[in-house]
């Protein structure tokens, strides 16, 4: 019994051992070969001849998985197909960033002034425990304050990614904008004692306002000021809205104004400019019907409730800074995971064009770096990585003219993974237990790029997949006397044995037992076990 249950449990986790392959097929002139460890994926790439000319862009790199895994993505799906010499790359690791004294996130974005499309690995803003780690020498900021203002951003685009033939969250798409400035994250504090305070505001004339006095009374306070900038918020505007038509979503503004009055002024722009230059637009569209053919405002409340609610989609919304942030990490949970929620900020260049730095919004994936680093197989979903790719080589033709070629291939990487997920090719957590670990997802759409038929790709997988051999079962760490408390609560007539029907209520005591219906529990004892 012992054995048949370790055996259950065994087979439950989603860390199944799949065996790693080397996978040999021919590139347009010569054949690639993949060597794989437990550490890193190296390949002997050849120097083809039909290369498309990729014109400027910014490549930050980061840290941890995330870097990990968009090497393996460089080397296997770009290197072969694209010449990116003209790419300017810049490390923004929490070392090289102490090594330069942080030269190197002044550099990263002044080039991103100079060429206008970005793309950026995530980062780590270090932890104390993390600069002691890491032996840094003094504590690092996060660099995205330095590149909203260098790149005058105007706002964090946030959109749902959807995959044709799969259900993710929201059935249609979602779009959001985030307020790039203000709020809470440049706020100045203090903590004070009882007394009086002032906030008093200087012109740059030296004429003074006071815009706020009042007595504080407690012996502890916690003092904060900040300030929304609002210059910026017509650009935001225009954006917000074109995107809305071009995806044919219906818009709303959020904002929390009925108590925060100082919150008006961004609604009061907003809904100028919708008037204006866009309402008649939307009215052809009808995609006002739901709105009683006007703009729509949201209190931030209501917003969040909305959002579950509203899972067919279809809609966009604009906020302040802080409820952006909250409300799009809401969507991304709805919408099973932030690593299918695009970001992309977007500012203003002098010359009135488009800074545009796109990013995925999940992190490092510390937890799967910590894995791979002990030799353990991983299955990270590059979709959210990719897509940041897709968007910042594709902003970089829009900005040169082209070249067009680029654009498709960048269209063409966004299918092949799509028709990877629909087929049985995903990582785990599309895929289940049987999914493909994060290399294999790699060398699986760097074939389908490089023109091998689906079914081929499917064999080969499947084949590996066939070839697992389960490991023996080990009773060594296994607490004999709890399982034997386990077996005799479940023979319930004390025989000796389990009969059907006693295993079963057993389950269902223990509230582990599958359920029929839509509603289907599975027994989950990883967390990396799908859901």
């Amino acid at each position: 019994f012992c054995a048949t249950l370790a055996r259950v449990m065994q087979l439950q986790r989603a860390s199944i051992a799949l065996s790693r392959f080397i996978a040999s097929h021919s590139h347009a002139a010569a054949s690639v070969l993949s060597n794989r460890s437990s550490k890193r994926c190296f390949s002997v790439t050849p120097v083809a001849l039909d290369k498309l000319q990729a014109p400027k862009m910014v490549y930050i790199s980061g840290e941890e998985m995330t870097t990990y895994c968009m090497e393996l993505v460089m080397d296997k799906w770009i290197k072969p197909h694209v010449d990116y010499s003209a790419w300017e790359f810049y490390d923004l690791s929490c070392k090289n960033r102490d090594k330069t004294n942080d030269k190197v996130l002044k550099d990263a974005v002044e080039a991103g002034q100079r060429i206008g499309a970005i793309f950026k690995e995530p980062t780590v803003t270090p932890t104390a425990v993390q600069m002691k780690q890491m032996g840094l020498s003094k504590p690092l900021p996060s660099p995205n304050g330095a590149m909203r203002r260098g790149w005058n951003g105007i706002t964090i685009s946030r959109d749902t990614i959807h995959i044709e033939g799969l259900e993710l969250g929201f059935k249609n798409r979602v779009i959001f904008e985030r307020h790039a400035v203000g709020g809470e994250y440049g706020a100045g504090y203090d903590t004070v004692g009882a007394g009086i305070l002032n906030t008093i505001f200087t012109a740059k004339d030296g004429s003074t306002k006071v815009v706020d006095s009042r007595e504080l009374q407690d012996s502890t306070n916690a003092i904060v000021t900040y300030h929304n900038p609002l210059d910026n918020v017509e650009d935001l505007a225009h954006h917000f809205f074109k995107r809305c038509l071009e995806h044919e979503v219906t818009p709303y503004v959020v904002t929390k104004k009925t108590v925060f009055k100082w919150q008006e002024p961004f609604w009061e722009k907003m809904k100028a400019v919708f008037n204006e230059h866009y309402k008649q637009k939307f009215l052809d569209k009808g995609l006002l019907d739901q709105t009683t053919f006007k703009l729509a405002h949201l209190i931030s409340d209501a917003a969040t409730m909305q959002i579950i609610r509203w899972t067919g989609g279809g809609f966009g919304m604009a906020a302040h800074n802080y409820d952006g942030d909250m409300l799009t990490d809401e969507i991304a949970q709805i919408h099973r995971s932030p690593g299918f929620i695009t970001s992309n900020l977007v500012g203003k260049a002098p010359d009135g064009s488009l800074i545009k730095e796109f990013e995925a919004s999940h992190g490092t994936v510390s937890d799967m770096w910590f894995a791979h680093q002990a030799g353990q197989e991983t299955s990270l979903n590059p979709l959210g990585l990719v897509e940041a790719l897709i968007g910042a080589m594709q902003h970089s033709v829009a900005l040169n003219n082209g070249p067009q070629e680029l654009h498709d291939f960048a269209d063409n990487i966004r299918a092949k993974i799509h028709v990877a997920f629909t087929n049985g090719l995903g990582t785990r957590d599309l895929a289940g237990p049987t999914g493909l670990t994060t290399e294999q997802f790699v060398d699986a759409v760097a074939l389908l790029l490089d023109g091998t038929d689906l079914a081929a790709v499917k064999q080969q997988y499947k084949s590996e997949v066939d070839k697992i051999e389960e490991a023996p079962t080990d009773l060594s760490d296994i607490d004999q006397e709890a399982i034997r408390q386990l077996f005799d609560s479940l023979d319930t007539n004390k025989d000796g044995n389990v009969t059907f029907e006693e295993f079963a209520t057993g389950l269902a005591k223990l509230h582990v037992a599958p359920s029929k219906g839509s509603k289907k529990r599975m027994l989950r004892i990883s967390l990396e076990d799908p859901i």
